[in-house]
């Protein structure tokens, strides 16, 4: 297939596009940078666009002789009409585009923060709730233009030809990664490489034993874009999430294993109560994905470790912070 990636240079975007290349896939990534990942430039089946996703009309001729499009970079915006105009109304555009340009199948990336707080047990069918913040607000609203777009209006209150792309959504939880490719990016929350500096630098680190989530990797999260994308179905809702929860108390105490001659501290500033989790078992249940994010976080400490030891030592390391868009 050819298929059409935005965020393919981030976090997620990246292991996507290593994924699809693997399973013998055309991509097209919309990048602002083509320069900050050479690799992409080396590699067969690859073909960078310089563009922006605020760029409508860059997006119109990208989409053009795709079979899929897949949705995962995000736009931000600091107030309600910013966030408004910056994703959902990017959604919204790519999407039309998307289903004039005969795509066949589109996938968006939402977040569990579109279904509000979390419930226990809560899986794809469980009610929206109001969401916490404006960037759930965002990302429940694309969800529902895109779930909604079955058929086009060819007059006020009169309905117009039905749409044929097939439309569904993936709601990643905490998603983390090394770099894919060099030059790659990692995820942008910085809590991985502060408990590793910390480990580094003798610092002590106190943790709630209830500060955690249901970790997965962006190569693990990449597997169910690539049978999504080549799947037959339409109109589908999967949360992506590990099956386990996992502690922040519970990673700091594994990085210190991995420094034994470091004098740092792991202070648990509370009792271990009971965790909420989300039912992941759709994943598992459609296409046999079951996660469990140890080994990756494992890898992903030595990662930020190694950095972390380099920077003591007063070498230079690459930035892995991409930004939004």
């Amino acid at each position: 297939m050819n298929i059409f990636l935005t965020g393919g240079t981030g976090n997620i975007g990246q292991y996507v596009t290593k994924a699809l290349l693997e399973k013998g896939h055309s991509v097209r990534l919309l990048t602002r940078t083509p320069d900050r990942i050479p690799a992409y430039k080396t590699m067969k089946n690859v073909t960078l666009i310089e563009g922006n996703i605020l760029d409508s009309d860059i997006l119109e001729e990208a989409v053009k002789g795709c079979d899929a499009v897949i949705h995962i970079a995000l736009g931000w915006g600091n107030d309600p009409v910013s966030m408004l105009e910056n994703d959902t109304r990017v959604t919204a555009h790519l999407l039309d585009a998307s289903e004039r340009a005969g795509v066949k199948n589109f996938i968006y990336t939402s977040s569990t923060a579109a279904t509000g707080n979390l419930r226990n047990g809560m899986n794809e069918e469980t009610a929206l709730r109001i969401p916490a913040d404006l960037y759930g607000s965002t990302k429940a609203a694309s969800e529902m233009y895109i779930l909604g777009f079955r058929q086009y209006y060819s007059k006020q209150g009169g309905y117009g030809e039905k749409v044929k792309m097939r439309r569904n959504i993936i709601r990643p939880g905490y998603t983390f990664s090394n770099p894919a490719v060099p030059g790659g990016a990692s995820q942008s929350d910085t809590r991985f490489k502060n408990i590793a500096e910390a480990i580094v630098n003798d610092k002590d680190l106190s943790f709630s034993r209830n500060d955690g989530t249901q970790f997965l990797s962006s190569a693990q999260i990449a597997q169910l874009y690539v049978n999504l994308v080549e799947s037959e179905l339409n109109e589908e809702i999967f949360f992506a999430l590990g099956r386990n929860f996992i502690s922040w108390y519970d990673i700091a105490l594994a990085a210190k294993k991995m420094m034994p001659l470091s004098k740092s501290n792991i202070i648990a500033t509370d009792e271990e109560g009971e965790h909420y989790y989300y039912n992941v078992s759709k994943m598992e249940r459609v296409f046999g994905l079951s996660f469990d994010g140890w080994d990756d976080i494992k890898e992903h400490l030595r990662w930020n470790i190694e950095r972390a030891l380099a920077q003591k030592n007063g070498e230079e390391v690459h930035s892995t912070l991409h930004e939004f868009c």
